[in-house]
């Protein structure tokens, strides 16, 4: 693969890494090849061991394949299974103070239309949808999951607005579900898009970035990263920008 690794820090326990757009996790099949985790294993054999599942050495949360930014992998099991338990407490700290949820989450969003309201939460459950097997839909069903995003309104544009987007749940396409659900569907998402939906001419991919990754190290300090919008988000606004003035 012609892809190489941008890693922003590392330990002796895991390492924290930015993710390219457009470069799948981990393979759902064996056979299947150049993902993110053929590219840890090549640079780190010994993570080749490291969790429950072959096919996601190191891999505790994951990212869409067209969604960028940061993610951290383990380096050895003490580590996964310590960081996998802090990733998983989303999933049951509906209703917790926030001080009591180690991990925070923030992603960069370009959503079509003006929101309304600055802030919003979003608590709609999420289930598979049974017409498309690759998508989820928020809506309540017998197997529907609880899902809680937050978002706050960041710049508005002709016909978008950026926000900055905090899951407090990890579910599968979460707030790319919860801003369509409600109105706003992510630009450039094809999955989830609206009929008719304007999308900037220069935008390739959905745009949604991991900006912010916060979580509790295994020596029980909480340690934070950031990373800023990559070139061709950046050039997306810059165009959104002259079309404003």
């Amino acid at each position: 693969m012609s892809i190489t690794l941008k890693i922003i820090y590392e330990n002796d326990d895991f390492l924290v890494l930015e993710k390219p757009a457009d470069l799948t996790v981990h393979p759902v099949k064996p056979e299947q090849k150049n993902t993110l985790a053929d590219l840890i294993v090549a640079r780190y054999p010994e993570i080749k061991g490291v969790g429950e599942d072959p096919l996601r050495p190191g891999i505790v949360h994951r990212l869409d394949k067209d969604t960028s930014g940061l993610m951290v992998v383990a380096k050895n099991n003490q580590s996964f299974n310590y960081l996998k338990k802090q990733f998983a407490a989303g999933a049951k700290s509906l209703g917790e103070p926030k001080q009591d949820r180690k991990v925070e989450k923030e992603y960069l969003a370009l959503v079509v239309g003006k929101i309304k309201d600055k802030k919003g939460t979003i608590t709609k459950s999420i289930s598979q949808s049974k017409k498309d097997h690759k998508k989820r839909s928020a809506l309540l069903g017998e197997k529907s999951k609880p899902a809680w995003t937050e978002y706050e309104v960041l710049e508005y544009y002709k016909q978008y607005t950026l926000v900055k987007a905090m899951p407090k749940t990890g579910r599968t396409h979460q707030i790319r579900i919860h801003l369509a659900s409600i109105g706003y569907p992510i630009a450039g998402d094809e999955q989830y898009k609206f009929k008719r939906q304007p999308c900037p001419k220069n935008l390739s991919r959905q745009f949604l970035h991991s900006h912010y990754l916060k979580f509790q190290t295994t020596d029980g300090k909480m340690i934070a990263f950031k990373s800023e919008l990559p070139q061709d988000l950046k050039e997306v606004l810059e165009k959104l920008e002259k079309n404003h003035e």
